[in-house]
């Protein structure tokens, strides 16, 4: 198990859970790390699906007409690459629920995750790039999916949005000794059971 200690005297609690290791290497508990570290990776040029981008903003608001509005976790704007590439909302998901040789997500009823498959779909139809990135925060499975046996709303969802130019990419994150970085991308098997 590895702990951080916060230093911010608001807290409740001085120390945060990070990861624990079941055995099979490390698994990232602290939901706010994967957004940290595909923020990261991104402005690296480490997740190439991503690369090319000047400016890299964190908790984006988005709203279009007819009611739908939120946050994103990460946007993306001025293109470097010729031509140049349209601006990017990104949705980072902690996966970590392991199913044989998958890592899946969501590991429980997900309305909020259905609502921003819905905001990506928005975003690609107003021009900009949506993409789900799903962050497999564990060592092990050879791929990603749904959870279809959680929420299948949630991989209907999944399925819709991918229809409607929604770009779907797992990474994985490598944890090391020192810390927690983007890895390489994983494959992915959207098929229904």
């Amino acid at each position: 198990m590895q702990l951080t200690r916060a230093d911010n005297p608001r807290r409740k609690l001085a120390w945060t859970l990070e990861r624990v290791d079941m055995g099979g290497g490390w698994i990232g508990v602290n939901t706010l790390r994967p957004n940290q570290v595909m923020a990261e990776g991104i402005a690296a040029g480490r997740i190439p699906a991503l690369a090319g981008y000047g400016s890299l903003r964190r908790e984006v608001p988005f709203a279009v007409a007819g009611g739908h509005s939120g946050r994103i976790d990460i946007g993306l704007d001025e293109s470097t690459l010729s031509p140049p590439r349209a601006p990017a909302l990104v949705e980072v998901k902690n996966v970590t629920l392991l199913d044989g040789g998958c890592l899946r997500f969501p590991d429980a009823q997900s309305e909020r995750g259905r609502k921003h498959l819905e905001l990506l779909t928005r975003a690609v139809e107003s021009g900009r790039r949506g993409v789900m990135l799903f962050a497999l925060n564990r060592p092990e499975g050879e791929r990603f999916a749904p959870a279809w046996d959680i929420d299948p709303r949630y991989g209907e969802a999944l399925l819709r949005a991918a229809a409607a130019g929604v770009e779907l990419l797992a990474v994985r994150m490598l944890h090391q000794v020192d810390g927690i970085v983007t890895g390489a991308a994983a494959a992915m098997d959207l098929t229904r059971p």
